[in-house]
């Protein structure tokens, strides 16, 4: 009988693999193969290993269109080996190590291709992926929070839709996400982050810095509203499934939840990490948020409650759409079709997008 550890992994996260470039047959031989959470890293990585070496022929062959394409897949697969595997930091390191070599490597042959920067912040940069729109001069952009366990090899599936409506997308680690977990832990006021974010798009000549929107998936989905009350140069903001209050959701957490955000804390234990999870909060901050907002929350969302979606429609003050889906889960992955093109019509709307 497998354990706890990895029948929560599947039973929160399955749609999410799937919708974010998974395939689903290896979903499900993976995870049939392991009974032990040790095993995790392990066997995520072996597949996604399989994929890897597909990209590495097809681009030995001058494939390249190919080889992007399994790269891609290489990386969301290392990826989720690592998302919320915590158990052996190290193991978790290699496997997220690869993730962003994959990502890279598949960037110069995506549709459209990306590129790699380095945005300014404190002591150290984050490191992000920009990907702008096939012919369109000085395109608006969409700026991308990650979440708790998700990092930007996991997006081009997110990106996709803002990309095809003429909006480029700038994704990054941020505080306690991807690249930059190991130097900087998660921080509440996570609007210092995505002022350097704004800050880098400002030094930009190539996209335009007037019209910026703002996007946050689960814990991102905090992250997103919070930066936006805050820093007004942002004009839209969709956030996915965030929390309201994280310190409220403490003790609802599942066990590899609480775990990986203690370590994303850096601190040594759950009390500790559940002392910087209560400076993780909207309250007092939602009515400054004026720009227009537009949340998604599933009510079989078993991570945070919809109702926290509830909460920051009724104290923002600017503009509100609130879709609330009665069979969505957790970001509502298994319900995708409900609301990813329609928040990224909404966003080009908020941006002065021509319709397509």
């Amino acid at each position: 009988m497998a354990d706890a550890r990895v029948t929560a992994a599947i039973h929160h996260w399955a749609p999410r693999f799937v919708a974010n470039g998974v395939p689903l047959t290896d979903f499900q031989e993976v995870t049939a193969g392991i009974e032990r959470w040790e095993d995790w890293c392990r066997a995520w990585s072996a597949r996604a290993a399989v994929h890897e070496g597909l990209g590495d022929v097809a681009h030995a062959q001058g494939l390249n269109l190919s080889a992007g394409e399994h790269w891609m897949r290489a990386a969301v697969c290392y990826h989720f080996a690592k998302f919320v595997f915590v158990e052996d930091v190290a193991q978790m390191k290699t496997a997220h190590l690869k993730a962003v070599a994959c990502r890279a490597r598949a960037l110069p042959f995506e549709t459209p291709p990306g590129e790699r920067v380095e945005i300014p912040f404190e002591a150290t940069a984050f490191k992000g992926l920009l990907r702008k729109p096939v012919g369109v001069a000085k395109p608006p952009v969409v700026i991308m929070c990650m979440g708790l366990d998700s990092a930007k090899e996991e997006t081009a599936a997110y990106e996709a839709p803002f990309l095809a409506r003429g909006m480029a997308v700038l994704v990054f680690d941020g505080p306690g996400q991807g690249e930059s977990e190991y130097e900087l832990p998660i921080r509440g006021n996570y609007e210092t982050a995505v002022r350097a974010v704004v800050d880098y798009v400002e030094s930009r000549t190539d996209i335009d810095h007037h019209r910026i929107g703002l996007w946050g998936v689960s814990l991102g989905g905090y992250y997103a509203p919070r930066a936006a009350a805050f820093e007004k140069r942002v004009k839209a903001c969709i956030s996915l499934s965030g929390p309201f209050d994280w310190g409220d959701n403490w003790a609802s957490l599942n066990e590899l939840s609480r775990e990986t955000f203690r370590v994303r804390t850096h601190a040594k234990t759950l009390e500790d990490a559940r002392r910087v999870g209560e400076t993780l909060t909207l309250k007092g901050v939602a009515q400054n948020i004026t720009c227009p907002l537009f949340i998604v929350a599933g009510k079989q969302d078993r991570i945070v409650p919809w109702q926290d979606g509830e909460k920051l429609a009724r104290a923002a003050k600017g503009p509100v759409e609130f879709l609330l889906l009665d069979d969505g889960n957790h970001v509502a992955n298994n319900r995708g079709y409900r609301w990813r093109t329609q928040s990224a019509d909404w966003m080009a709307r908020q941006l002065g997008v021509p319709r397509v």
